[in-house]
């Protein structure tokens, strides 16, 4: 389809099956970015625990955007839902538990970044937002930055609650995580052009990369905000609850 032409993803063109090993992403100002997040300051104070969740959360964010699988999101919508994952669901509440507690201030509740990162996760699954990401490395990055930042405020504001409020907000999130991956496999045509010309070489059509990608969403994905819920009620219900405080 001469479409695939048109666009231009940061991560480049999507790869074929026998490329994507060699497809590593050493953007030297990526990479500099990613080892100053890893080297911040506090790190050096931080105790053994925190300092292995802080390397923990870069390292998911070398996995979205050092490793092939940068490559294979240009290629497949469905591999762009596991790299948001990474970003929204790992990497943020790993960075968010690791980050001093006071780190940020009170920038809001629970509820109010629970509206705030699902309303910037459902714009950038508009096809036309979506379609101008793949577009221009601005949008891209864009993209990118408001996912994890308003992520990291979700989660940051989850570990501030009190445990009613921030099991709340993980339901919540949960809900309109499962909401929008219902919505895209049950969709009944494919709605994301950039991804028209590059799935029938992973053995894809463009609608079923767009429901697998949906059901990521629905599933896997949603089960990380119940478990974390289930985690945040088992210690406000368990023997222990002055460990919240940690």
């Amino acid at each position: 389809m001469p479409q695939q032409a048109f666009w231009t993803p940061y991560c480049g063109a999507g790869p074929v099956p026998g490329d994507l090993a060699s497809r590593w992403n050493l953007d030297p100002w990526l990479l500099a970015m990613l080892a100053l997040i890893a080297a911040l300051p506090w790190i050096r104070a931080a105790g053994v625990e925190r300092r292995a969740l802080w390397f923990a959360g870069v390292g998911a964010l070398a996995v979205s955007f050092v490793s092939p699988l940068c490559a294979l999101s240009s290629a497949l919508f469905s591999a762009r839902v596991v790299h948001h994952m990474l970003l929204i669901a790992a990497a943020a509440p790993l960075l968010a538990w690791a980050a001093p507690r006071e780190a940020g201030g009170r920038l809001g509740g629970p509820l109010a970044w629970t509206f705030i990162h699902g309303l910037i996760l459902w714009a950038w699954h508009a096809p036309s937002a979506y379609a101008a990401a793949l577009s221009s490395d601005a949008a891209y990055w864009l993209m990118q930055a408001s996912l994890l930042l308003s992520a990291l405020g979700f989660w940051r504001a989850v570990r501030r609650a009190s445990a009613p409020a921030g099991v709340g907000a993980l339901l919540l999130a949960m809900m309109q995580m499962g909401l929008l991956g219902a919505l895209l496999t049950f969709a009944g045509e494919a709605v994301y052009a950039p991804h028209f010309a590059t799935t029938q070489a992973w053995g894809f059509t463009p609608l079923r990369d767009q429901q697998l990608g949906g059901l990521i969403m629905w599933a896997p994905a949603s089960a990380i905000y119940l478990a974390a819920a289930l985690a945040l009620l088992g210690r406000w219900l368990g023997p222990d609850r002055e460990a919240q405080a940690a």
